[in-house]
């Protein structure tokens, strides 16, 4: 059995993020799907805000994606996703927090939740939430694209990093959306990275694992805590 735990839901993008880093590295884990405990005890003792992804490594349990990605970095074999040179690992933490602060919030949390999330369990989807975050979406993929217009295979140069791992689950939701596939293609060379980052074996390994999309359920408790104001 292994000695790793993931906690999450399988469409969770950080949850994503996780899993990709540890198969990139190599790291044997256990998936344990969190679908039907986000809001029991049980959950909340793994991680004190109800959230995913959650990681046990033998004793020591960590949430928060940014802090177990450090950590599987640090502490597994495999290719290190962190640059040594220091200008790269700050730009590599710099896009990071890019996806943390300007990608996932926009393409998640106002469009994906809003086209797909909540359409599939019967809730309607609300236009003015979306149509205010495109501006911030299409922001985004500029700043994206200017960084990628040099020819450079990956976000930070010619190497794959933890970057890369963080930006691909959120591009990939957003591009199920309708504004996503209208957007994506003004964008080539993001269009690109995208396509150098599906064909990983890493990357491909994950996504065949995974199981066929289905609804969030928990996500029917989204519309009452966890929704942006219209």
């Amino acid at each position: 059995m292994p000695e790793v735990t993931v906690f999450g839901f399988p469409r969770s993008t950080y949850v994503k993020v996780v899993r990709l880093i540890l198969t990139e590295k190599g790291v044997d884990y256990e998936f344990h799907d969190t679908e039907t405990e986000m809001y029991l005890p049980v959950h909340l003792e793994r991680h004190p805000f109800g959230r995913v992804p959650v990681l046990r490594h033998g004793d020591f349990v960590l949430y928060e994606t940014s802090a177990i990605a450090a950590y599987v970095d640090e502490v597994f074999d495999g290719p290190k996703l962190t640059p040594e040179e220091p200008r790269r690992r700050a730009r590599m933490n710099q896009w990071i927090g890019n996806l943390n602060a300007y990608f996932y919030p926009e393409m998640i949390f106002h469009v994906g939740h809003e086209r797909l999330v909540y359409p599939e369990l019967g809730i309607s989807g609300n236009d003015r939430i979306v149509q205010r975050a495109l501006p911030n979406v299409t922001r985004a993929l500029e700043v994206m694209e200017k960084e990628l217009g040099d020819g450079r295979p990956f976000i930070v140069g010619d190497r794959v990093t933890m970057a890369d791992f963080f930006l691909l689950p959120t591009l990939f939701a957003f591009g199920l959306t309708p504004e996503g596939k209208k957007l994506m293609p003004r964008f080539p060379a993001v269009e690109r990275w995208d396509a150098r980052m599906d064909a990983l074996p890493s990357v491909m390994r994950l996504n065949a694992s995974l199981p066929p999309r289905a609804p969030i359920e928990h996500a029917r408790e989204w519309v009452n805590f966890h929704r942006p104001a219209a």
